[in-house]
């Protein structure tokens, strides 16, 4: 479900880097079959020659807004200030939804006002950091010729590769303060512990979580339930197992993921994004097993 929330106006007086302005980065979902990512790219370099260019990924699933702005906010704490994160999810490209460009803290977004900016607005919000956003409706700031469908191609890389150059944000559109933010699932405390979901599977077949240590509080987790399958404990690191036995630890960025030991967790449990997880906690040095 989509909601709006009333955010900063300060994108009308303008803001410029912290840093030069040269980083930008690529997530889409055109896959690699065809030549719209290296289309962007060079739309961004005919403008911005000097502009650094980062492939994030083009894998997210087709349309699936959601796993884009998951990706997204994982990867754009990496990167420095002033990082432009040009971003092409745009299952309603050409219709009423308007192009977006935002300053979220030390960071620039370009994409389409369709939730992506979510996560990131969220992280700016908790550590107090400015939110400023612009209606993209500056039409000298695009390619001549705008297609109905490629709006990555005709707004969002020329946008972004202005951007680069050092046009204020503020330059680029009208201010706005209503961008679209979508409602991410949160985990549910239950009487034996947390309720949460599969968020995504990675390359490697790893189940990652909504389930973050905040979640926990003083507990610990016991053991962990996903199906009818039950997963005894936390491991540390995944050679901790022998081949193929199934582990819970915690990701490199702090979620909760099932792995299988030199194997596809995924494929073994038949894991889907939204299933249900349970997590059954007690104190730390319990060792009752629920």
């Amino acid at each position: 479900m989509k909601t709006t929330m009333a955010l900063s106006k300060q994108a009308a007086r303008g803001t410029r880097s912290i840093v030069p302005v040269t980083c930008i980065t690529l997530l889409t979902d055109f896959g690699a079959q065809d030549v719209f990512v290296g289309i962007l790219r060079g739309v961004i370099l005919s403008i911005a020659p000097e502009a650094r260019i980062v492939d994030l990924t083009h894998l997210i699933p087709p349309q699936d807004v959601r796993q884009g702005a998951r990706a997204l906010a994982r990867a754009a704490p990496y990167f420095p200030a002033g990082t432009i994160h040009l971003a092409v999810v745009d299952p309603d490209v050409g219709s009423a939804r308007r192009p977006l460009g935002a300053r979220l803290g030390p960071h620039f977004f370009v994409g389409p006002d369709n939730g992506l900016v979510t996560l990131l607005v969220r992280r700016a919000q908790r550590t107090q950091e400015s939110c400023d956003f612009v209606h993209l409706d500056r039409r000298e700031y695009w390619l001549n010729e705008v297609s109905h469908i490629f709006h990555g191609r005709d707004i969002f890389a020329p946008v972004a590769a202005h951007l680069a150059r050092g046009v204020l944000l503020a330059d680029l559109g009208s201010p706005v303060s209503d961008p679209v933010l979508l409602e991410f699932a949160e985990p549910q405390v239950t009487a034996r512990g947390l309720r949460g979901e599969v968020t995504s599977i990675d390359h490697f077949g790893n189940v990652l979580t909504n389930i973050e240590p905040e979640h926990l509080g003083e507990l610990r987790i016991l053991r962990v339930r996903i199906g009818e399958v039950e997963i005894l404990g936390l491991a540390r690191t995944f050679g901790e197992r022998p081949p193929g036995e199934l582990l819970a630890l915690w990701s490199s960025d702090g979620h909760l993921c099932l792995a299988e030991a030199n194997g596809n967790a995924a494929r073994r449990l038949g894991a889907r994004p939204g299933e249900a997880v349970e997590v059954f906690t007690g104190p730390h040095g319990s060792t009752e097993a629920l």
